[in-house]
């Protein structure tokens, strides 16, 4: 990506997390990138192309923090299956400006699928991957858990997380309670998982 998108684009995450995707106008974005019109225009054609792609970006960028926490642990501190999945959760809550800044704008965005199918689809694609990441540490957490189980387990951390995070972001719900709240989940969905009743009652799919 080059410097002029990535600065485009970190513009297009600044605006919606404090103005909304409905506040987002072409000229304000150009004013907070410090570019032209002309420019945005040039790169994304139009301004379901900026949401489209400021999604993304939000995405990569979430990756990013979360890879560079792991990164930092690696050398010293191997992480394990439970660490890694606590992790992958947990880092959504950080009392950072460009976390904040992250989850306020997929907040904004996700509210607007709503009334936008395409971005939807998009934002569909996103959350799955991601419910996909979470159901893959739970795999290797509990490795006799049927798919179907797993999967539905992060459906539901993840969706939780999402919740928690609003609450949060809203000034409803202090951050280390949230965190708590999600280790307790992590607690009670892998116990679940463990269960013998977890391995006799789900099937291996979900249809």
């Amino acid at each position: 990506m080059t410097d002029r998108r990535t600065e485009i684009l970190t513009g297009a995450a600044r605006v919606i997390a404090r103005q909304g995707v409905r506040g987002l106008r072409v000229a304000d974005l150009a004013a907070e990138a410090g570019v032209s019109t002309a420019l945005i225009y040039y790169h994304f054609k139009d301004r379901a192309g900026i949401l489209r792609h400021a999604l993304a970006f939000i995405g990569d960028r979430a990756d990013r923090y979360t890879a560079a926490e792991e990164g930092a642990d690696a050398g010293a501190h191997p992480a394990g299956p439970r660490r890694l999945l606590e992790r992958t959760l947990l880092l959504e809550f950080q009392d950072l400006p460009e976390v904040r800044e992250n989850s306020t704008a997929w907040g904004e965005l996700r509210a607007h699928s709503v009334f936008d199918p395409e971005l939807r689809e998009d934002l569909a694609a996103a959350g799955t991957a991601w419910a996909a990441e979470v159901a893959g540490h739970l795999a290797e957490l509990c490795p006799t858990a049927p798919p179907g189980a797993v999967t539905a387990a992060a459906e539901r951390l993840t969706a939780l997380l999402e919740g928690l995070s609003v609450r949060w972001l809203s000034g409803l719900l202090p951050l280390r309670h949230a965190r708590g709240l999600v280790r307790e989940a992590i607690g009670v969905e892998v116990a679940r998982l463990d269960s013998p009743s977890s391995r006799s009652s789900h099937p291996s799919r979900i249809d």
